[in-house]
């Protein structure tokens, strides 16, 4: 059987790569060590021959991070010492890399530093501000694993991330001791990226969020969650029912559109009607329910109710164990 000829050369260049792939693949099964972090950082900060000096070293050549060096001190972070040797397990070069170039032009005499306006060299240290958010977020995720903070187990994932979020958006690490943002501050900080969310809280009917009373993560974990949002709870009614535990149920009566999601009549941020609901009464509940008459009117006739507020008579909306005396085997009118 005759065979073209450029077939023929495609084989032969196939069994050529053929032991060469059988080797890469060899290659490419075997374990490779993963370096320690440090060598990374060196590689980040582009030069191998930096070292690690220790922050007292640091700080002892000059009073340019006197009031940084105090607060780290006694902030949390500062506070982590190793107990069998003394040693801090977080220091500045946790973060901010080897330290060794950034301090070789300084004097050893403290005072003689500061006269000449001599400070360390911060183009040494690793280029944190112009790195991409997840860099940064990975310079803290090296302590802050999911070991630590079970939660961070879905930050990679999480809208915040995949937003290029990081850590130093939220957290500023040299504003004083305390690390992170305080919950009187919280909503000001989310403000900055959720302004519709300001916008919402400033309505006539809204979670008391503004008055210092509620903040932002008592219903969201902002730094990862399995369920839509951000929301702490597995489904949105288990996070509201964290503070409305009387509509928690079971109830024997439930109203069957509110036993997962609490938003199919409410809006959690803010509304201009009462309760939050997403809109007025009776126009909410006829978006589900047609009207019904009631006959017992005043002159004893019959009248579509489209004008009155449902909870005048079904006062039990979110479900009740006890049957309506009204009407048999209804649970939600007035008791």
């Amino acid at each position: 059987m005759n065979v073209h000829p450029l077939r023929r050369m495609k084989v032969a260049i196939l069994l050529a790569l053929v032991p060469l792939l059988s080797v890469s693949c060899a290659e490419l099964k075997q374990s490779k060590p993963i370096l320690p972090t440090r060598e990374y950082e060196k590689m980040i900060v582009g030069r191998l021959d930096a070292e690690y000096v220790g922050t007292s070293n640091c700080v002892s050549k000059c009073h340019a991070h006197d009031k940084i060096s105090d607060d780290f001190s006694h902030s949390l972070h500062g506070e982590q010492i190793k107990p069998e040797t003394g040693l801090p397990l977080v220091n500045c070069e946790s973060c901010h890399g080897p330290g060794s170039l950034a301090i070789a032009h300084l004097s050893d005499d403290r005072e003689e530093n500061t006269r000449e306006k001599r400070k360390c060299d911060t183009s040494k240290f690793l280029d944190i501000n112009h790195l991409p958010a997840q860099a940064q977020s990975l310079i803290c995720l090296k302590c802050h694993a999911a070991a630590s903070i079970p939660v961070l187990s879905h930050w990679k994932a999480s809208a915040h991330a995949l937003h290029d979020v990081s850590c130093f958006d939220c957290h500023k690490l040299h504003q004083g001791p305390q690390q992170k943002v305080s919950p009187q501050q919280m909503s000001e900080m989310c403000f900055t990226c959720h302004p519709e969310v300001q916008a919402e809280n400033s309505l006539f009917s809204h979670h008391p969020i503004r008055e210092k009373k509620m903040f932002c993560v008592d219903c969201h974990e902002v730094h990862g969650s399995t369920q839509d949002r951000l929301l702490k709870g597995n489904t949105p009614k288990e996070t509201c029912t964290r503070c409305h535990m009387e509509k928690q149920g079971p109830f024997a009566f439930e109203h069957g559109d509110v036993t997962e999601n609490c938003m199919n009549c409410h809006t959690p941020h803010g509304s201009v009607n009462n309760n939050l609901l997403n809109a007025a009464m009776p126009f909410l509940c006829l978006q589900c329910h047609s009207g019904h008459l009631a006959t017992d009117t005043p002159g004893g006739g019959l009248k579509k109710l489209y004008t009155n507020r449902c909870t005048d008579c079904h006062s039990q909306i979110h479900g009740s164990d006890i049957p309506s005396q009204a009407v048999t085997g209804r649970g939600t009118l007035r008791q």
